[in-house]
């Protein structure tokens, strides 16, 4: 279940440019965040196939 990783990792990029990161940092950062919530969703039995994208992983463990 990717649904939403789009969203959330154009969401990141614009949140690290907020942050003063240029682009090519802010682009590394976002994917980043996303391989770590992809991976915190794993462990989740929701829905078919992959877990959900796990936004607030870095809060919740």
């Amino acid at each position: 279940n990717n649904h939403g990783t789009g969203c959330t990792l154009s969401s990141a990029i614009a949140s690290y440019m907020a942050k003063g990161n240029d682009i090519e940092e802010a682009v590394q950062m976002a994917k980043e965040f996303m391989n770590h919530a992809i991976r915190a969703g794993a462990a989740y039995k929701i829905g078919h196939g992959h877990g959900p994208v796990h936004h607030f992983f870095q809060w919740w463990e």
